[in-house]
C-alpha cells in the first residue's frame, strides 16, 4: 500500500448543513448524488449522510457523532492566521474546543468542531514550514525508525 491519503469522508447528519458551514469557511464544493467533494490541496474532502458511509463500510453505526479518536488539521503560515481561522471558524458555526494557544513543539494552535462533531485543529509550527501551495513536507527528525 503506498503511503498516502486520497479522500478523507466525514459522515454528516445534515448535509446542507454541512456544506454551508464550509463554505461559510471559503470552501467550495461539488455536488454529486448527495455528496459533497472539496478539492483540498492534494486530496478532497468528502461531506457524506452518516448513515450511508457506514453502511457503504459495512458497520454498524448507533449514531450520535462526538468525538471519534481523530482530528483533521490544517497548518498555517503564520500564528496571526491561526486566530484569523478560529475566528471565522466560530463565526460561522463552529464549536471552539480549544481556544488558540502556545503549543509544546513551540508553534500555536486551537482546535473546533464542526457542525457534526468533526474536531479541526488549526495550527501554526514554525519547525515544520509549508510549500508555496501549501503543501507540508515532514522534516528529517532524527529518529532511528
Amino acid at each position: 500500500m503506498e503511503q498516502r491519503i486520497s479522500l478523507v469522508t466525514l459522515g454528516v447528519a445534515d448535509l446542507p448543513r454541512a456544506r454551508a458551514f464550509y463554505e461559510r469557511l471559503g470552501w467550495r464544493g461539488q455536488e454529486v448524488e448527495e455528496t459533497v467533494f472539496f478539492q483540498a490541496g492534494a486530496l478532497a474532502l468528502v461531506l457524506w449522510g452518516r448513515d450511508k458511509l457506514a453502511a457503504d463500510a459495512g458497520i454498524d453505526d448507533p449514531g450520535g457523532g462526538g468525538f471519534g479518536g481523530m482530528t483533521l488539521a490544517q497548518n498555517v503560515r503564520t500564528r496571526g492566521e491561526v486566530d484569523e481561522l478560529m475566528a471565522a471558524a466560530n463565526a460561522a458555526g463552529a464549536e471552539v474546543t480549544r481556544p488558540a494557544t502556545e503549543t509544546f513543539y513551540g508553534g500555536y494552535a486551537g482546535c473546533f468542531a464542526d457542525p457534526d462533531g468533526h474536531v479541526w485543529e488549526i495550527a501554526w509550527n514554525p519547525s515544520i514550514p509549508l510549500g508555496a501551495d501549501g503543501s507540508l513536507t515532514l522534516p528529517d527528525f532524527g529518529t532511528t525508525d
